[in-house]
């Protein structure tokens, strides 16, 4: 685990399948707040601040989506027609208690076990088609290539459907938990080694058995001085290894 600071906010760089550990001499003399989290198998930035002030400011900016954010995720499915994508749907449980996408329209129906369908929002750009940069580059995307899918019935898996290998950056306008997961996995490119959410295991001779999903930014207002705050964590091997062959 890597890590940066300044007086108040410690950057932290979360490895996938990461566990932590202090000593209690560590706890009694420095007192850490966890401002954001990533699922377990989840890379990327973190954010721990050393005063509970602080991280309530922070997780209130979480809460209220004031902190832009920016995940890379390494699919196999059906590649996209459109370079940028934008879904908008509901999120919830479902009746056996796994999260969910719902339609946009059941947004705040209240479910059996008493929770209420939240709404959920994800920009894709498409990086690379099987290793190959199809598209522009992101400054060049204009808005009105942009295609837009507001879910109101299930997916249908196409079982025949062809295998890409694809490159996306997610760019997720709400914070629900497994959110681009399972957008993934709805548009038919779960994320490899993402079992949960019908991403493949086995993929050309190798497994893997942790989803490819590495948190790569947060931008906020600095919580004490005001000022913007651009916060990236390295990328993993496959991740890095991926946009090197669109720049050989």
């Amino acid at each position: 685990m890597g890590r940066s600071r300044d007086d108040s906010v410690v950057k932290t760089h979360q490895r996938s399948c990461a566990l932590f550990q202090s000593s209690r001499n560590q706890a009694s003399t420095l007192e850490l707040h966890l401002a954001n989290r990533l699922d377990r198998d989840t890379s990327g930035v973190m954010v721990i601040t050393k005063s509970h002030k602080v991280a309530s400011v922070l997780v209130k900016a979480f809460t209220n989506h004031k902190v832009q954010k920016t995940y890379v995720a390494f699919c196999i499915g059906s590649a996209p027609k459109s370079e940028r994508i934008t879904i908008k749907s509901g999120h919830g449980r479902s009746k056996f208690g796994a999260w969910r996408v719902y339609a946009a329209g059941d947004v705040g129906r209240k479910l059996p076990g008493g929770s209420i369908v939240r709404d959920m929002e994800t920009t894709f750009e498409v990086l690379s088609i099987n290793g190959q940069q199809n598209y522009k580059e992101q400054s060049e995307c204009m808005e009105d290539e942009e295609h837009s899918i507001v879910v109101e019935e299930k997916a249908v898996t196409d079982v025949d459907a062809n295998k890409d290998e694809i490159l996306v950056r997610a760019f997720p306008r709400s914070g629900r938990t497994h959110q681009i997961r399972l957008h993934c996995q709805y548009l038919g490119f779960p994320i490899r080694g993402d079992v949960k959410y019908e991403g493949v295991y086995e993929w050309k001779g190798r497994t893997y058995d942790a989803h490819e999903l590495h948190a790569e930014s947060l931008t906020f207002q600095h919580p004490v001085t005001g000022f913007p705050l651009l916060i990236q964590a390295p990328l993993p091997l496959w991740a890095s290894q991926a946009l090197q062959l669109l720049t050989d």
